[in-house]
């Protein structure tokens, strides 16, 4: 009982000393720009329904951004994991793509920006769809290709390298016996590859989606952005308004942990096995 309770109590403890330091050092520095007090910023993370100088509530500006996430990573994952079975498989076509992915891999997400931004512009699912107004253009045009290009980018490498490395360390047994027992190809893929390769491949889309997720925040900082949480924080700190600054940042730091947390659960509970095996 006592050892539960103290590992339900050691990771409150930074947070709390975190606290007890914001405290002090606001009433220290008196200026409510440069580190406003923790109850103003806990008062608008108390009610996240609230409009917030005419820049939509909490809530939904992280709705918004957690909606950008979702399909430029999705769209991302279901690239990078066919292709990197199919690449940690077979060594030619590793060959053949490697050297060529290998040139993009160096540049940072964020630095595709102007090039992202002349090719798409300000354009979003809205202009595909033809909507210039009424309810359902608000919301599609809210999603713009430049956005899920950059989270595309931030995901893709991360799930794309581990799912080739889980495949490339596969025990060569398994497939050699699987064959021995007259597997086909597809049954080799789906029986042996991708169960054996899926616990690198679900590290790899954890990292993936947390580098998508700040991807994001910066890019909802671009021209023709007009919601999201990156976009209400830039927004808040032109207007010296750091409580809404720090909130949102806090906000950002709760869905990424709250994310980062499901695929730890999910790892944890289906693939327990790893563990044994070492």
């Amino acid at each position: 009982m006592k050892a539960r309770a103290l590992s339900l109590t050691i990771p409150l403890i930074a947070p709390a000393l975190l606290a007890v330091i914001w405290v002090i050092l606001a009433r220290q520095i008196g200026n409510q720009v440069i580190l406003p007090g923790i109850e103003q910023v806990a008062d608008l993370l108390g009610h996240p329904t609230e409009d917030l100088i005419s820049m939509g509530s909490l809530i939904s500006n992280v709705l918004v951004s957690l909606v950008r996430v979702i399909m430029g990573y999705a769209i991302a994952a279901l690239v990078a994991i066919p292709l990197g079975i199919v690449m940690g498989y077979y060594g030619f076509i590793f060959k053949f793509f490697n050297g060529f992915l290998n040139l993009f891999r160096p540049i940072p997400p964020l630095a595709w920006v102007p090039l992202v931004m002349a090719w798409f512009g300000i354009s979003s699912l809205a202009t595909v769809v033809g909507l210039e107004t009424g309810q359902m253009y608000i919301y599609l045009n809210n999603i713009k290709f430049s956005m899920l290009f950059i989270i595309f980018i931030g995901a893709f490498y991360p799930i794309l390298t581990s799912t080739i490395h889980g495949v490339r360390n596969i025990n060569t047994t398994l497939i050699d016996s699987a064959r021995v027992l007259g597997a086909s190809e597809y049954q080799i893929f789906m029986k042996v590859l991708i169960p054996a390769s899926m616990p690198s491949i679900i590290t790899g889309m954890r990292i993936g989606l947390g580098i998508a997720w700040m991807c994001l925040v910066s890019a909802e900082m671009l021209p023709g952005s007009l919601s999201g949480i990156g976009y209400m924080i830039t927004h808040a700190f032109t207007l010296a308004s750091t409580d809404i600054v720090i909130a949102g940042m806090i906000s950002i730091g709760v869905v990424g942990a709250s994310m980062d947390m499901v695929f730890r659960r999910i790892e944890h509970k289906k693939f327990s096995w790893r563990r044994q095996a070492r």
